[in-house]
């Protein structure tokens, strides 16, 4: 697997429309993109910082996964994801081979039309990692 970079960290909120303020008008950046992802039950909100995007994420269903992480005490980072260069199937296929636990066996479509799958944070020191790439 060949990791090119953080492509961005995924932030839980309960709303995206109170906390938007704060990276807007005291940190000075711009949401450039606001997207439901029906299948995830999540709405997002994207800030570009330098190279890297936040990825503001707000539950449309209380039986979401931010729900539930927001309800179980979680708040802040959700998530961090590495853009593959190699493919999201291939590094799945790797980790797995190299022990690690999945949340995804396959791919699926995420939020600004990438290819993701995630690796269970019990494998990964307690940070749910995500893999992205382009959809092609």
């Amino acid at each position: 697997m060949k990791i090119s970079r953080i492509d961005h960290l995924g932030i839980g909120v309960q709303s995206i429309d109170e906390v938007l303020p704060f990276y807007e008008n005291v940190l000075g950046l711009k949401c450039y993109a606001v997207e439901e992802v029906a299948d995830q039950k999540v709405k997002t909100a994207f800030i570009k910082v330098g190279e890297v995007k936040i990825e503001l994420l707000e539950p449309t269903s209380e039986d979401s996964p931010i729900a539930k992480w927001l309800a179980n005490g979680g708040k802040g980072v959700h998530h961090v994801a590495y853009a593959v260069e190699d493919g999201v199937a291939e590094a799945l296929v790797e980790t797995e081979g190299k022990g690690l636990r999945l949340i995804d066996k396959t791919p699926r479509l995420g939020a600004e039309n990438m290819m993701i799958g995630f690796l269970h944070p019990k494998s990964t020191a307690g940070v749910l990692t995500e893999l992205c790439e382009p959809n092609k």
